[in-house]
């Protein structure tokens, strides 16, 4: 998944404004203590920082 993408997917589950916020200021256990930006940064892949992001927030399958 490319990160236009994702970042697209980001926006659309949570506005623009909150994904932002959470891009830069949650981090995730799941990411290895590190928020979006940073494990995007760091080089993981698009899909599996997805998967930590809905498993935290309890996204519904169908939107994953």
């Amino acid at each position: 998944m490319r990160i236009t993408v994702f970042r697209k997917m980001m926006a659309e589950e949570f506005g623009e404004i909150r994904a932002d916020m959470l891009a830069r200021d949650h981090v995730f256990s799941a990411l290895d203590n590190r928020t979006v930006d940073q494990a995007l940064e760091a080089g993981v892949p698009t899909k599996e920082i997805w998967r930590a992001v809905c498993e935290a927030f309890e996204v519904p399958p169908e939107r994953r």
